[in-house]
């Protein structure tokens, strides 16, 4: 199963697929904001090799992404590459992933319905996270009954987040499945989740 997205071009840069230096300073802006909530996460201002790590995961992510085929989808802020990344997956339904879920902290509860082409799915703002070193997110999950669909997003900035709810909406709302279709079933009208 792949994913496919009509992302607004004007406000996202895709991620996924930019090799070489098309889309590489938007590869390691979102790194580099990455690279730096993570050393936040564990206290320090930035994780040693910081610049190295984001220099080196930016040559190694798009070929990493070429070969999840369509099964990882990414995008930046365009006005601002380190403000917003957004990552959206697709993984196969098994029984430890369906635990997993069911096992997520309390803060995970407080989802809110989210109908879009994929279905209906859940929708989570996290714009003041429990740990005060955690960024504000958002969270968007689609259980296709085979596939789990996410869409994650990450923030740097607590005070602009809530600014970005309708154009994080709108990129969730432009995810699709991907059907591979043989030759004779050209003339199939797919109709979405009732």
């Amino acid at each position: 199963m792949r994913l496919i997205s009509s992302a607004d071009p004007a406000l996202w840069i895709p991620v996924t697929g930019s090799l070489g230096f098309r889309g590489r300073r938007h590869r390691k802006a979102a790194i580099r904001m990455l690279l730096a909530q993570a050393g936040a996460g564990m206290g320090r201002e930035t994780l040693p090799g910081a610049r190295f790590g984001s220099w080196l995961a930016s040559q190694a992510i798009p070929f990493a992404m070429r070969r999840a085929d369509g099964r990882v989808l990414a995008w930046t802020w365009r006005a601002e590459p380190d403000l917003v990344v957004a990552m959206a997956t697709v993984q196969q339904l098994t029984p430890q992933l369906r635990t997993a879920r069911a096992m997520m902290p309390m803060e995970y509860d407080d989802t809110e319905s989210f109908p879009t082409p994929l279905g209906v799915g859940e929708k989570l703002l996290m714009p003041m996270p429990p740990a005060a070193s955690s960024p504000p997110s958002a969270t968007y999950t689609w259980d296709t009954g085979t596939h789990l669909v996410t869409l994650n997003v990450v923030c740097s900035d607590r005070e602009r987040f809530g600014t970005l709810e309708s154009a994080l909406d709108d990129l969730a709302r432009s995810i699709r499945i991907a059907d591979d279709l043989t030759g004779d079933e050209r003339d199939v009208l797919r109709l979405p989740p009732a």
